[in-house]
């Protein structure tokens, strides 16, 4: 990582910080600036802000710029679990951990460079850094994922998933219990206004994003539900069920690590600690094949650490 920090002059402004950051560092394009402040890599008298303020001249603005990632992904010799392969696409059984693509931090170690030492050559497929990869799990959010294996496969299933036909079902454990046996989430989901690293609905520029959710069993403090995507968006069911006054159990960045002390019984308390992940499974994923046109569905159980929970939910011991 290099920092930079740095303080806006009086007489360039008013000034975008975006356009500022590049004056002050001639070798970041303004895509470049724009990037490093969307991912909250820039502070502004040590907020985070959006590319667009205007400067008023006199802010302290510190850059952080991360290690650049390699121009192309590694083939790695990383195990996977396959649960479908032909030609034109494999399907994943995502463990939690594992970072989809490389980014800032993650070089090595990524579905991406698992996927190029199981499957060979997929460069130029969805891109350099992403090959093949048409749609992604957080870090620690477990289950399948498809990925494209040719051109025609990455357009085809890209389609699909740019028009939400494609099925998607999740599990999750959450803090609370819904009046309601099952209903629907709508809101429009972008970046936090102050945190950069999480996304909220009080963005002011998100995209729509909808859930539908309904009741699989409830216990005290906890309920199980099942969850089904109409759309996309990054963290979108962490922000949906975090916004709703139900976050997931474990998700530290959205509100379920601080419900921990709501729990009284030791041996759960000891589960939820041991799980240091959320809650949330991508159980089901459906979708048209693209080279055949068949339907395919795939489903896959509750990760170890998720249903020991459940079970203990279930059992009592």
């Amino acid at each position: 990582m290099e920092t930079t920090t740095f303080t806006a002059p009086a007489e360039a402004t008013p000034s975008r910080l975006d356009l500022a950051i590049c004056h002050e560092m001639p070798a970041l394009s303004r895509s470049a600036a724009q990037r490093l402040i969307e991912e909250g890599h820039v502070t502004v008298n040590g907020r985070p802000e959006r590319a667009s303020l205007k400067l008023k001249g006199g802010e302290e603005i510190r850059v952080t710029v991360p290690p650049p990632v390699p121009a192309e992904p590694a083939a790695e010799a990383i195990p996977l679990e396959i649960l479908y392969e032909d030609a034109d696409v494999v399907v994943i059984n995502k463990p939690a951990g594992m970072v989809v693509h490389q980014g800032a931090g993650n070089s090595t170690g990524t579905l991406v460079n698992a996927l190029l030492g199981h499957c060979g050559d997929l460069s130029g497929i969805g891109g350099e850094l992403r090959p093949g990869i048409v749609h992604r799990l957080d870090k620690d959010t477990t289950g399948i994922l498809v990925a494209a294996k040719n051109d025609r496969a990455h357009q085809s299933l890209a389609e699909q998933f740019r028009l939400h036909s494609v099925k998607r079902l999740y599990r999750a454990l959450v803090f609370g219990s819904p009046q309601e046996e099952s209903g629907r989430i709508e809101s429009a989901i972008g970046r936090h206004p102050v945190d950069r690293k999480r996304m909220s609905a009080t963005a002011r520029h998100g995209k729509r994003a909808v859930t539908r959710w309904k009741v699989l069993a409830r216990y005290e403090r906890l309920t199980l539900l099942e969850l089904r995507l109409e759309t996309g968006r990054t963290h979108q069911i962490r922000v949906h069920l975090s916004e709703a006054g139900r976050p997931l159990v474990g998700d530290e960045v959205y509100g379920g690590g601080g419900r921990l002390s709501t729990i009284t019984d030791p041996h759960l308390k000891k589960l939820i600690t041991e799980l240091n992940r959320q809650a949330l499974h991508a159980m089901t994923l459906g979708f048209i094949h693209p080279a055949d046109g068949r339907y395919l569905e795939f489903t896959t159980p509750l990760p170890d650490d998720m249903q020991r929970i459940i079970d203990y939910l279930d059992t009592g011991r």
